[in-house]
């Protein structure tokens, strides 16, 4: 699940500044369970834009805006809210808002910031475990990401700041190694512990990535 946070009104007014009307998207996946963009939160935007003397052309919470077919064909359903509108604000993560660019050439804004792929603990409760890198380690650790989840990032731990089982930068925080150590214990695995891994291959996660899924015998 893609995590977010929404930005303060106040910064959301300062990028509407121009618009006289505007157009809201919101998200019913990630940014609904993050309440960052789910229905209550685009009709809340919605109310406090139009106090501030906006024009809300329309509102619309689809079904994975980061879908940039879909998201152009809900556009063409709300063809005459759409093209009434000065501008688009979104309240999803920046893979929503731009491929809610790709839908229009009008001005884009984002109503949140995008803060990492997270696990949910609870509700309301997101762990970045996973940093998306392309070469994946978790084999060799016990299945737990020493590249996100240990502060520093290290791939030959520990370091020497973990103290009774805690990060340094943090008291609250696990020291990811000894998550490792403890896992590789259980499944008697251990001589993964000592292995020395050579620096990690961050060629492969080069930016922008892209990934095209062929059927076989295409």
């Amino acid at each position: 699940m893609i995590i977010t946070t929404s930005k303060p009104f106040e910064e959301v007014l300062k990028e509407l500044e121009g618009a006289k009307s505007v157009f809201l998207i919101g998200c019913s996946s990630c940014a609904a369970t993050c309440e960052t963009g789910g229905e209550p939160q685009v009709a809340e935007m919605k109310a406090k834009l139009e106090a501030e003397g906006k024009t809300v052309t329309g509102a619309g919470v689809y079904e994975e805006v980061c879908h940039e077919l879909n998201t152009k064909r809900k556009f063409r359903e709300n063809k005459e809210a759409v093209d009434a509108a000065d501008g688009f604000l979104v309240m999803c993560c920046g893979a929503g808002c731009q491929s809610v660019r790709e839908a229009t050439e009008k001005p884009v804004h984002p109503a949140c910031n995008t803060m990492f792929l997270g696990n949910i603990a609870r509700l309301g409760n997101f762990n970045e475990k996973c940093s998306l890198c392309g070469d994946c380690v978790l084999e060799e650790f016990g299945a737990i990401c020493p590249v996100t989840r240990c502060h520093k990032g290290i791939l030959n731990g520990p370091c020497g700041g973990t103290d009774d089982g805690k990060c340094e930068t943090d008291r609250e925080k696990d020291c990811a190694w000894t998550l490792i150590y403890n896992q590789l214990e259980k499944e008697g695995r251990l001589d993964l512990y000592e292995k020395i891994h050579t620096v990690k291959n961050w060629q492969v996660s080069m930016k922008p990535g892209r990934v095209v899924f062929q059927k076989e015998g295409e």
